[in-house]
Order: structure tokens, then C-alpha cells, then sequence
């Protein structure tokens, strides 16, 4: 499938995807259905002109280590701290306060997470979320462990947090991009952020 390297409307919605590791293609579907045009980001220079991004799930320390190759970690720093994001998964511990055992975050999400504390990948499953009425996908998820007093927490299961927001920021500890519906709700939050940021940036 085509996807846009640079943004060439600016009167159209964009939001690209750290395409680096992990799940990523995925997530161009439910931007699709939201007339959202995705951006694969690998370098500095692919951040240009974009509305949001999506750090998604894969592995964060090996993320980590092509954030550094790929000469990425500045501009990705410069870029969250001024523009919404939604990390979903190892994406929520790239943008997290704090992560346990301890490796590098951005710190533009006020929680602290414990790294693949659901166990393996063959502990993975799909579970029902009642705060949501659907089912989603845990693979190797972390554990948001605590939130800040702005953090607000949109969905839990088993009385933690899978779902917060904080400002232009958002995460999931689910795979969003592996349940059909998502960009109804997820994306169209996600959504929600990103053209509310580009109304007060104008």
C-alpha cells in the first residue's frame, strides 16, 4: 500500500507512524477510514508539516537503539514536546515518565510503566475491556503502574490503566490497530487531539 513520505496538503490532516520496528502498517487503515494521511517517519526530515505521530508497538529497546542510529532521538524529543502523539504499546514507554527495569523515555506522558510485564509473547491475548464494550489485543503489554494528578484515564482492566491521555498525549497498553473498530474510538480521539493542537497552533 502507498504511503505518503511527505505531506503535500496542508489543508489535510497528517500523522505519520515511527516506522522503524514493529506494527506499523496496521495503523494506516484506521487513519485511512478517518481521511487522516499517514507518513512513514525515518528520519528527522519526515517529521516536517506533520499534525500528530504514532509510536507504535514492537520492541522499545530495540526502537531505541534505531532512534539512535537513524540520528532521531533530537528531533523526535523537539517534536514530541510540541505535537500530539499516541503510543500504543513499546509507544507508550517511549513516551512515558518513567520505565521499569530502567531504559530512556521521552517523559511527555506523565506515568510510569513496568516493560512486558504480561509475560511473553505466548501470553498474549485478547481480552475484553468493559470501559470500551470491545475486545482488545495484549501482546507483551507493560502495566501502567501510575499516573500523574493531569493524566486521565480513559479505560482500565483489572483496575489498571490501559487507556490515558495527558494533554496533546495519548496511550494504550493494547495493540488498537489489531481490532477493526478502533478508528472509531482510539483514532477518533487520537483525531480529536491533533485538530484540536492545529486549531490553538493557528
Amino acid at each position: 500500500m502507498y504511503v505518503s513520505k511527505v505531506r503535500t496538503k496542508r489543508t489535510a490532516l497528517s500523522v505519520g507512524i515511527l516506522a522503524l520496528q514493529g506494527a506499523i502498517s496496521d495503523h494506516i487503515y484506521h487513519l485511512k477510514r478517518l481521511e487522516i494521511e499517514p507518513v512513514f517517519v525515518k528520519t528527522p526530515e519526515d517529521l516536517s508539516q506533520l499534525d500528530g505521530l504514532i509510536l507504535p508497538g514492537g520492541e522499545s529497546s530495540t526502537m531505541l537503539n534505531l532512534i539512535q542510529r537513524f540520528a532521531l532521538k533530537s528531533s523526535l524529543r523537539s517534536f514530541l514536546e510540541n505535537t500530539p502523539s499516541y503510543g500504543v504499546c513499546a509507544g507508550c514507554i517511549l513516551q512515558a515518565r518513567s520505565v521499569w527495569p530502567r531504559q530512556f523515555s521521552f517523559n511527555v506522558l506523565d506515568i510510569s510503566v513496568v516493560r512486558n510485564a504480561l509475560g511473553r509473547q505466548i501470553h498474549s491475548k485478547k481480552v475484553f475491556i468493559k470501559d470500551m464494550d470491545e475486545s482488545v489485543c495484549f501482546i507483551r503489554a507493560p502495566v501502567i503502574e501510575s499516573v500523574g494528578a493531569t493524566v486521565t484515564i480513559v479505560a482500565k482492566h483489572d483496575n489498571s490503566p490501559v487507556w490515558v491521555e495527558n494533554g496533546k498525549h495519548m496511550a494504550t497498553t493494547f495493540h488498537s490497530e489489531l481490532t477493526i473498530e478502533s478508528h472509531k474510538k482510539c483514532y477518533a480521539r487520537f483525531k480529536e487531539i491533533v485538530v484540536q493542537n492545529r486549531r490553538i497552533k493557528q
